[in-house]
């Protein structure tokens, strides 16, 4: 096989040179061996030129043309009983599809398309090599573990490239990885398009290139790169140039850091001994023994040719032990394992056909039937190689997908070597395919210096905080960052999350973090002032207590009918106290305590309230002057004093036992913040508690309002009737400015309407009766009280 090198000269290619010494080796050491007892193999090679019409040529000449035997001649019918080769998809593709009409297997150590995977087209195929099915998405898979999500991509413009390419473009796509260019070379390209392919890879802001290409196209591509001086790339690279070490030493100024999946390293015994006696002395009539030889030495055998001026003769004496080229170096038997591999395959095959007697007896030769058992046969080779490796095809004639992850790197002598870093074995769970090296291995070093990779994204990830937004017209990887909305989050994610019902973001949208928990406490302002007017309503009942009973004897505190007057001032007393009940964290016992404890206070309140209203009403009717409060009448108003407290505490109890209000966090009603409040549990029982007190309320204003023109210096039922107004007042806007307020500003609403009620109360009933004991004595007196103070 030829090839036209960077430097456009004609070389011999002495990586497949190899190729054919290896499946000789192979042959050779097969016919030395038991496998095949009786049975020797034979060989043809042909040089396909890595053209595919000198491929079909030799196919041609293979299947149809005529071929000496040892004893006689076949026209018209092969001897080729299986075909290895050749080392491209192109070429492969074209031989594959002419010997499938005649059954004759064709086995390609380094043919990677997965089109040859198609049994319908490729009935005939099989291949030592994974199909670039699975290259494709394991590159893909690196690209997007090492994080880089804007990357540029050369191929070769023939099957192996283009397939390789577009499968390995969908697989990165759905990996979140975005091409910025894909480009297409030849090796026939013109210079020209080499130039402009290379010069769109330096414009580009993409620092990843992923080169799907022959080693012999890759060759074309570096040397123009290094001819514009291309570095800073991080290169990754198919099994056909990973490992080239051609490339590796002329190209490592380029190159280095490179990574890519190889096929696994192998080791063949006695292959370097077989490939060191390679030579012209084998066959001096051999024209390939004596171009490798004049190729290797840089001399010329025959001596009938005239020498150039740096030439010289070639002396046969010559060693290839002291050169150290792609044909004798022995360290990265790959692909050259392959080949082995392949032949071997072959025998095995030949070997089950040969042992199943019933198909046919041993012949010299086999027919046209017994090949197509040949090609059957392949299908279900399964064997061990010496190194232990198992060889055998799937249903589409692939062997098992397992590559090596190679870096190069620099030893101490810095020089280029392939550095396994990780592994990849299709068969194995998605999450477990690609496997990077432990300290196990004795790689562990290695990988560490795997990982410092530059950077190549479109768009650095979003800082925390921020969630991508796709950009008009440009690839997914190339976005903005917009902040996250508030009660969301984003860590260094593409999107926003809402953060849990309880939880808020906090100022950089970060984290969530607990939401603040809001309720009505004693350390704030209002809840000190509150707490405040509540314990100076208290003391300031409490002291017109006292002076009632200091003055107890008095005709004003006798006509206010003293009894009430004191249960009143208790009731207050307790009214101002329940306002406290709802300050401060609700809890369970203090949820249920502050609503019993309102509404019984307020009922106990409210009915003091009528008794005394009714005691007016009592008093004027009376036709003794002296009696200002009927003797019959006493009971009657503490036995309505105590009806109306029982019924209230009837409704209460009710409430508690079948729906208690009850601690409660409302994190619906505000984003920021959890309101922290006391559930009604039910809400009838609360406006029926409510409802009592109203009546009862309306109730006194009544009474008092028709009784508020008896004739009389001091009639308390116009005090009744202020205070009432009062009560009636602060409760009906109580009602909805309570349904109306947010938060903790409910529980406020309320403790005020309580305040400013009970306050009503004192100063509309006591006010006016302290004023006349304190301040105006003289008015206190029997005289005056019954309108006689002429």
């Amino acid at each position: 096989n030829y090839y036209q090198a960077a430097s456009h000269t004609i070389s011999i290619n002495l990586r497949e040179f190899r190729f054919a010494q290896t499946m000789i080796f192979a042959i050779e050491e097969i016919n030395n061996s038991s496998l095949l007892p009786n049975i020797s193999i034979g060989y043809r090679i042909y040089d396909g030129c890595g053209s595919t019409l000198s491929t079909m040529h030799a196919t041609m000449a293979l299947m149809n043309g005529q071929e000496r035997m040892v004893e006689k001649s076949c026209l018209g019918q092969s001897a080729v009983h299986a075909i290895i080769g050749t080392s491209d998809s192109s070429t492969t593709i074209a031989m594959s599809r002419s010997t499938g009409a005649f059954q004759i297997p064709v086995i390609s150590h380094f043919a990677t398309c997965a089109c040859l995977s198609n049994k319908k087209e490729f009935p005939s195929f099989f291949r030592t090599i994974p199909s670039d099915f699975y290259q494709s998405r394991a590159l893909a898979k690196v690209v997007k573990h090492f994080g880089w999500t804007w990357v540029g991509a050369v191929r070769s413009n023939n099957d192996y490239g283009n397939n390789g390419m577009t499968t390995f473009i969908e697989a990165a796509g759905v990996e979140g990885v975005c091409i910025e260019y894909s480009e297409a070379i030849l090796l026939t390209s013109p210079r020209e398009q080499i130039v402009s392919v290379v010069g769109v890879i330096r414009r580009a802001n993409s620092r990843v290139l992923v080169a799907f290409l022959s080693q012999l196209e890759m060759e074309v591509l570096l040397e123009e790169a290094l001819a514009q001086n291309l570095t800073g790339l991080q290169w990754v690279g198919s099994e056909s140039w990973i490992t080239d070490t051609h490339l590796a030493t002329r190209y490592s100024s380029i190159l280095d850091g490179t990574l890519g999946f190889a096929i696994r390293k192998a080791t063949i015994p006695g292959l370097r001994e077989f490939m060191l006696r390679v030579g012209p002395a084998q066959d001096t009539n051999n024209v390939l023994l004596r171009e490798f030889w004049e190729a290797t030495f840089d001399c010329r055998w025959s001596p009938h040719k005239e020498l150039e001026s740096w030439q010289r003769q070639c002396s046969g004496s010559e060693k290839l032990e002291d050169i150290n080229n792609p044909f004798t170096d022995m360290t990265e038997l790959r692909i050259t394992n392959n080949v082995y591999k392949a032949v071997y395959a072959v025998a095995q095959s030949i070997h089950d056909l040969l042992t199943c007697h019933s198909f046919f007896a041993i012949e010299s030769n086999f027919d046209s039937i017994k090949l197509f058992h040949c090609k059957i046969s392949l299908r279900g080779v399964n064997f061990s190689m010496k190194s232990g490796e198992r060889i055998y095809f799937d249903e589409n004639g692939d062997p098992e997908a397992t590559y090596e992850l190679v870096n190069w790197q620099r030893n101490q002598a810095e020089e280029i070597l392939f550095a396994t870093v990780g592994y990849y074995n299709a068969s194995l769970p998605k999450q477990k395919q690609l496997k990077e090296c432990t300290k196990k291995t004795g790689l562990f070093y290695l990988c560490f210096i795997v990982f410092q990779m530059p950077l190549s994204v479109c768009t650095e990830s979003c800082l925390r905080g921020f969630r991508q937004a796709m950009i008009e017209g440009l690839p997914v990887c190339c976005f903005s960052c917009i902040p996250c909305a508030a009660g969301e989050i984003s860590n260094l994610t593409a999107e926003c999350i809402q953060c849990p019902l309880e939880y808020w973001s906090n100022e950089d949208n970060s984290q969530c973090v607990p939401k603040l928990v809001e309720f009505l406490s004693f350390d704030e302002t209002m809840g000190i002032l509150l707490a405040s007017f509540s314990l100076g309503g208290a003391s300031l009942t409490m002291v017109v207590s006292l002076v009632f009973f200091r003055y107890r004897d008095t005709p004003i505190v006798k006509a206010s009918n003293s009894e009430l007057s004191f249960l009143l001032l208790f009731s207050l007393t307790l009214c101002f106290l329940c306002s406290l009940t709802f300050i401060g964290q609700p809890s369970e016992w203090s949820c249920m305590l502050r609503h019993t404890a309102f509404g019984i206070t307020f009922a106990l309140c409210m009915s003091c309230v009528l008794a005394k209203t009714i005691a007016v009403v009592f008093a004027f009717k009376g036709k003794m002057p002296g009696n200002s409060v009927p003797q019959c009448s006493i009971p009657f108003q503490r036995m309505s004093v105590l009806s109306c407290i029982i019924l209230q505490v009837i409704i209460c109890v009710l409430w508690l036992a079948l729906a208690p209000p009850f601690p409660f966090k409302d994190a619906a009603y505000t984003t920021e913040k959890i309101i922290l409040e006391c559930n009604l549990g039910s809400a009838t029982g609360f406006w029926a508690v409510l409802g009592y007190i109203g009546l009862l309320a309306i109730l006194c204003f009544l009474l008092a309002f028709l009784a508020r023109k008896l004739p009389d210096n001091f009639n308390e039922a116009k005090c009744i009737t202020f205070s009432m107004l009062i009560f009636c007042a602060v409760w009906i806007t109580f009602i909805p400015a309570y349904v109306s307020s947010p938060g903790k500003f409910t529980v406020a609403v309320e403790i005020f309407a309580i305040l400013a009620s009970s306050f009503g109360l004192l100063f509309s009933i006591f006010a006016p009766k302290c004023y006349i004991i304190l301040l105006a004595p003289e008015k206190n007196t029997k005289k005056h009280m019954m309108g006689n103070s002429r």
